[in-house]
């Protein structure tokens, strides 16, 4: 069966530069997904071409200089149609080349380009240019998808077994966050070579004590070395960890800053540690992968450190630092659900996801049976 692409724009101004897609994705044997080939539907013209998103593998975004009518949404159906495409299947984005645009369409090209992670953007000024930058775009995404295909329980499997088991008692690292990042079609990233790198270890530990995301501080020790087939990253003889396996596969161990004597987990630490996690794992998978021969990842996530104790705001905290109720047993893993997410949901969604992750934290901390 032929992959299906959704050609999502205006019609009106855009009809030559709609066919040059269509011609692009055909010649790629592939099949283009018009709302000029609906025909007579009972439902909604946007219902419609929304079901047309839906049954595409990836989808063609169009962006001139009209913004288009809007829909009782409050977006144009353009615009409804990439919110609803963008987290489940690759977007391509291409924008016109003019000198003006209306400003509602401004803000949905910023939109669109903050949701780009460098692979899926491309400006045109003519059919021509457009067919030729469609065709090598949906290629190197057809010779990504090649490798094999995305499986959301295989890369879910990968990232819960990235987490470290437990051991009765505690930890000598004390209470810990770790986060798991697989992604996948499966496939290698990293010949052995170049995780035995000394250039790459050097990069990695500059980022991590230097750069934007900076995990660690200078004050303990910091070693990069390979173990078995990963490249890691030790702080402070284990407190904290990066491990980057050959398949990109990526595990972050922080961490966390306790109240009473370490019985109680604070909910604010655990939402900045999360996200520093998350953010240097971002940098690291486009370290490693910049063409993004990775399209999906699968996160999970786990409080490590020993049994018993509790979940609390740094309010709740304040408010009765010497009282509290005990849970006894042992959080399990968290993961998202749907399992897995488009690569670049992790850039644009950051917060979300961070947010989204706590709250199963959370949840998981306060079940009843602890």
């Amino acid at each position: 069966m032929k992959p299906k692409i959704f050609i999502s724009s205006l019609i009106s101004s855009m009809v030559p530069f709609r066919a040059a897609a269509k011609e692009a994705i055909e010649q790629l044997e592939c099949e283009a997904i018009m709302a000029e080939d609906f025909g007579a539907r009972p439902s909604s013209p946007q219902i419609a071409c929304l079901q047309g998103v839906r049954q595409a593998a990836a989808v063609v975004l169009l962006m001139g200089e009209r913004y288009g009518e809007t829909q009782p949404s409050g977006l144009s159906a353009t615009h409804e149609e990439y919110r609803d495409a963008r987290e489940k299947r690759p977007v391509f984005v291409f924008v016109q080349n003019v000198d003006q645009r209306d400003p509602e369409q401004n803000a949905f090209i910023d939109e669109a380009g903050k949701w780009d992670s460098g692979l899926f953007w491309q400006g045109f000024a003519t059919p021509e240019e457009l067919r030729r930058l469609v065709t090598k775009q949906l290629h190197g995404w057809m010779v990504s998808n090649a490798t094999g295909p995305v499986d959301e329980q295989a890369m879910l499997q990968e990232a819960l077994a990235a987490l470290p088991e437990e051991q009765r008692g505690y930890s000598r690292f004390g209470r810990t966050l770790v986060l798991s990042v697989a992604s996948g079609p499966k496939q290698a990233i990293l010949r052995p070579s170049e995780i035995e790198s000394g250039q790459l270890a050097d990069e990695i530990t500059q980022s991590a004590l230097f750069g934007p995301t900076k995990l660690f501080s200078t004050e303990k020790s910091n070693i990069a070395k390979v173990q078995g087939h990963a490249l890691v990253l030790t702080h402070d003889e284990g407190q904290g960890e990066v491990r980057l396996e050959p398949e990109g596969t990526i595990n972050i161990r922080l961490p966390l800053n306790l109240a009473s004597h370490g019985m109680v987990v604070i909910e604010e630490d655990v939402i900045v540690t999360l996200s520093k996690a998350l953010r240097y794992a971002i940098w690291l998978l486009d370290k490693v992968d910049p063409t993004q021969r990775l399209t999906h990842c699968a996160l999970a996530a786990k409080i490590t450190g020993g049994d018993g104790g509790t979940w609390r705001t740094q309010k709740e905290q304040e408010a009765s630092p010497g009282s509290f109720q005990m849970f006894m047993g042992r959080p399990e893993a968290v993961h998202l659900r749907p399992a897995h997410r488009p690569r670049p949901a992790l850039t644009q969604q950051t917060e979300h996801l961070v947010e989204d992750l706590v709250a199963l934290l959370r949840r998981e901390w306060k079940k009843g049976h602890f």
